[in-house]
């Protein structure tokens, strides 16, 4: 029988979560398609995934998936510094390079897994990582672990950016300095100013490192992101959203990736991604290029949502993109709206701390190139009568 008294602090971490309106749970989700989902039996629409393209149902991504199983295995039985980097994981990472317009790139198991051992591996006692306000959390946590100097700058705020660089340049704590942002911000689904960062970054010797994981298969040339073509010198990438598949990738120099190679613990003491993972991501790559049409529609109806929304008197943050934040601030009321859109066939989840500030909490709304215009009104109208109509 159990201790009741050891395990005392899980009972009061959860009783102290549900209080607050912040107890999380999991629901067991079916994919329908890249737009709809089934739960509990319901069929509903789903403005709470990633699939930013609707790749991950895509026939092409699966028929390769399949084909590298029969050419492959069904795992890579090892780290890639042992025997599992497979022949077409580097094909694979030369064809990220080229689209991206980097030298070279490295695969990941995954953002977080990147972010988190990224950051230590670039860092000494004497560097300082200098973060956006709100970069995400896997960025945070590998800043952490980097047991270096950390300071945050104000939200995309330059100024504020340089005021530290110039204090800090030159300095014990700063002989080597990390930049790092988001390009597309997965809370605010607002936007950085690539430019602008890469010339402090030159102007100040830092070197500059750019999440793109919620803008990779949307924004820039050959829909590689924002900084693709930039003089950024590392930018990470996610395979598991607009790319349909699972994953991630480091873009950078030759010199950068032999240096992560034999420094970065998170590369190099994991198992490499299974073959049918990088058949998908090989797929992905097929047809990210050439879905400009997608990627325009998508950034319409982005619009035309954020639009209606602000029309409605909802607060959609500093939103300039696919992701979309309805901010309620109480905790209970966000709630109250996620569950009410629910009942009314949309899934639409809550973000409340600690993924944002207490008092901060929201509904975040992620739109897909796989929604119709039908499902766009239909989520305005019901938002209305939320806003107008609603009878308790």
């Amino acid at each position: 029988m159990s201790d009741p008294i050891k395990k005392s602090f899980i009972s009061k971490g959860l009783e102290n979560r549900k209080s607050q309106n912040l107890l999380r749970r999991m629901k067991a989700v079916k994919p329908l398609s890249g737009a709809e989902i089934e739960i509990d039996g319901r069929k509903m629409l789903n403005f709470s995934s990633n699939d930013y393209l609707g790749l991950s149902k895509h026939p092409l991504l699966a028929q390769r998936s399949a084909e590298y199983i029969r050419l492959y295995g069904s795992g890579s039985t090892a780290s890639r510094l042992v025997c599992g980097n497979f022949e077409c994981i580097e094909q694979v990472e030369k064809k990220i390079a080229e689209l991206s317009g980097y030298e070279t790139a490295l695969i990941f198991n995954s953002g977080f897994q990147a972010n988190v051992s990224l950051l230590p591996a670039l860092s000494d006692r004497d560097t300082l990582i200098l973060s956006d306000w709100l970069n995400h959390n896997s960025i945070i946590q590998g800043a952490m672990l980097s047991r270096c100097h950390v300071q945050r700058f104000r939200h995309n705020d330059l100024g504020h950016l340089e005021e530290l660089l110039k204090k800090n340049t030159g300095t014990r704590q700063g002989r080597r300095i990390l930049i790092v942002t988001e390009s597309v911000f997965s809370i605010d689904g607002d936007q950085s100013d690539i430019d602008a960062l890469a010339r402090l970054s030159e102007d100040y010797q830092a070197l500059l490192i750019v999440d793109e994981a919620h803008a990779t298969g949307l924004f820039g040339k050959n829909g590689m992101g924002l900084a693709s073509g930039k003089d950024v010198d590392i930018t990470l990438g996610t395979l598991g959203k607009a790319w349909g598949s699972f994953g991630a990738y480091v873009a950078c120099g030759k010199d950068i990736r032999d240096y992560l190679i034999n420094f970065c613990h998170g590369l190099i003491y994991t198992t490499a991604l299974p073959p049918s993972v990088i058949g998908a991501i090989d797929a992905a790559m097929d047809l990210i290029p050439a879905m400009d049409k997608e990627r325009e529609e998508l950034i319409s109806k982005s619009g035309h949502l954020r639009k209606s929304l602000k029309g409605l008197g909802f607060d959609t943050v500093t939103s300039t993109t696919h992701i979309i934040p309805i901010a309620i601030g109480d905790e209970e009321e966000t709630m109250a709206l996620s569950r009410w859109l629910e009942k009314n066939g949309i899934l639409a989840m809550t973000f409340r701390y600690p993924s944002v500030p207490r008092g901060d909490a929201r509904i975040r709304l992620s739109l897909s190139a796989l929604h119709t215009w039908d499902d766009i009104y239909l989520l305005i109208e019901l938002l209305r009568r939320w806003r107008f109509d609603r009878v308790e």
